[in-house]
């Protein structure tokens, strides 16, 4: 029979897990968590808006014209969509894919830009109350107050 179940082993905590349970639960992190996940949700609409809505018209307005197959072969043979060149092995400057993000960074900014403008005017921020006086205000005023209580003589 084996005496090794008489025997408890404790362990230890480490100090900077309380340091780490502090940091997480600090309002900032949990803020910046909450920011990542609506960012990821967002950044799947308006992907979608891009894919799905935007990208659709630029081609009408352009021609048909799509971006995705706009590349330049460094190295290799030729090849009629990007696809191709990239299943032959061929070396290429992909600046159609390179246009398409850009125009996927302008189209997020702006809807970021007019979310948060809409944000902000729908949650205005209460005006800031008025300063008071200056010290040489209050001093000018405590000043004009006395003359005015004096009585001139008679």
């Amino acid at each position: 029979m084996s005496d090794t179940s008489k025997f408890s082993v404790q362990l230890k905590k480490p100090g900077w897990v309380d340091d780490f349970k502090a940091f997480i639960m600090r309002g900032n992190v949990v803020d910046l968590a909450v920011g990542v996940v609506i960012g990821a949700a967002f950044t799947g609409i308006v992907g979608s808006l891009v894919k799905d809505i935007i990208n659709p018209i630029i081609g009408l307005i352009t021609g048909g014209v799509d971006f995705s197959n706009h590349f330049a072969i460094l190295r290799g043979t030729p090849a009629l969509t990007l696809a191709d060149a990239q299943k032959a092995g061929d070396v290429t400057i992909n600046y159609g894919l390179f246009i398409n993000a850009i125009i996927n960074f302008l189209i997020v900014a702006a809807a970021i830009f007019w979310m948060v403008r809409l944000i902000e005017k729908i949650y205005k921020a209460p005006k800031p109350a008025p300063a008071g006086p200056t010290p040489t205000e209050a001093l000018l005023t405590e000043i004009r107050d006395l003359l005015k209580t004096e009585q001139p003589p008679a």
